[in-house]
């Protein structure tokens, strides 16, 4: 495809229209992962765990076409992906300033990195089609997807911050992903994707049970932490 050609501008409009609708994911687990930081490193954790981020996005889709081949990764990825939305979702932040701002940064970044290196599967995908083999553009892909996922992260964290329920909000789209990645894995084909009425409903029950799974095993851990420390305050006073 040649430089600044019709075809080419036509590529990276693509390219950008995909960065813009896949970065939401993108900016809600960085959003999450960072919010039990300490102020002064919420945005180092942004910053660098988009870059980490986007490394790791480009080594896949330096290798995109060898990806295509390796089966379930779609459901791995999305397997992995519902973990870490529960994970997400029930992160405590108590006693998290406490171990360390070094420890909690990198457990943040590697909380970050892993998820994008799950959902980044569809951008990966996405970009290098729209791309049709010219690698100046896959090279501009990544490149403009870093300041829109920076700008997305710190909005939402922003908000987060603001309405604390933005946090199962979150979880739930992370799920929501998570269940799409499911339904689009090749080796699932032959019992989803299709039009009758016994697949779509499966497939409308994996994205309500990776919804509802997630925010119900969130809403119970949580419960079950507030009585252990109740309980633990009650010990403690009695004492």
């Amino acid at each position: 495809m040649e430089m600044f050609s019709t075809a080419w501008w036509s590529a990276l409009a693509a390219i950008i229209l995909i960065d813009l609708v896949l970065a939401g994911d993108n900016a809600i687990v960085i959003a999450l992962a960072a919010r039990n930081l300490p102020s002064h490193l919420q945005r180092k954790a942004i910053i660098w765990g988009t870059l980490g981020a986007i490394v790791v996005r480009s080594a896949m889709t330096v290798g995109v076409v060898w990806l295509l081949k390796i089966p379930g990764l779609m459901l791995i990825g999305g397997l992995g992906l519902l973990w870490i939305a529960y994970k997400l979702l029930t992160d405590s932040d108590d006693g998290g300033h406490e171990e360390g701002g070094a420890t909690t940064f990198w457990g943040a970044m590697k909380t970050i990195v892993v998820a994008d290196a799950l959902m980044g599967i569809d951008n990966v995908l996405g970009v290098a089609g729209a791309a049709q083999g010219a690698f100046d553009l896959v090279v501009l892909g990544l490149l403009i997807s870093i300041p829109i996922v920076i700008f997305g992260s710190t909005l939402v964290l922003k908000l987060v911050e603001r309405f604390p329920v933005i946090i199962q909000i979150g979880a739930a789209v992370l799920a929501y992903t998570a269940a799409h990645m499911v339904v689009g894995e090749p080796l699932l084909d032959a019992y989803l994707d299709g039009d009758d009425s016994l697949q779509r409903s499966v497939r409308a029950a994996i994205y309500v049970c990776a919804i509802l799974g997630v925010l119900g095993l969130g809403w119970l851990t949580t419960r079950r932490r507030e009585k252990v420390r109740s309980a633990e305050a009650a010990v403690e006073t009695a004492g």
